[in-house]
């Protein structure tokens, strides 16, 4: 599973003909893209480092309040192009992002996780949907979570 998750003053997305279906104030905007071979492991990997990543500010101005502790919001917006490879040509190559009908639960348990789990307040996109995504960037502090790093050390 692949996130790109930006800390925001607001954020909110809109899908044509329906309206704004997701809105929130401070917190994280999180563009989710599951992968081919993804588990139930690399959503609680994701989830879990959503939920306890430190990127708020305390008093001092340092990085060291989570989501949670800031009483932040979360917007999960689904966004298979994270998936897109340019290593041939420059059309991007799609091949790795999970099949439609497998990443649409996925997508779904990954967002419960988050709210039943974790004890987040989560607006969504609508999977598959033309999006409009509009945000106010807060730093900017832009983080990319990657599942197959799990477990990696650094040297």
């Amino acid at each position: 599973m692949i996130a790109v998750v930006q800390r925001v003053n607001e954020a909110s997305v809109e899908v044509s003909e329906v309206g704004v279906v997701g809105r929130i104030n401070r917190g994280l905007c999180v563009l989710a893209c599951i992968v081919e071979g993804d588990e139930n492991r690399d959503l609680d990997w994701v989830a879990s480092k959503i939920a306890r990543m430190r990127i708020f500010s305390n008093d001092a101005g340092r990085f060291d309040l989570s989501i949670r502790e800031v009483e932040g919001e979360v917007l999960v917006i689904s966004q298979f192009t994270l998936a897109g490879n340019c290593r041939k040509g420059n059309r991007p190559s799609f091949t790795s992002a999970a099949a439609p009908q497998d990443a649409a639960p996925m997508l779904e348990q990954f967002v419960e996780k988050l709210q039943t789990f974790h004890g987040l307040t989560v607006q969504t996109g609508r999977f598959g949907a033309s999006m409009k995504v509009r945000l106010e960037n807060d730093g900017p502090v832009t983080v990319l979570l990657d599942s197959s790093d799990m477990g990696l050390h650094s040297h």
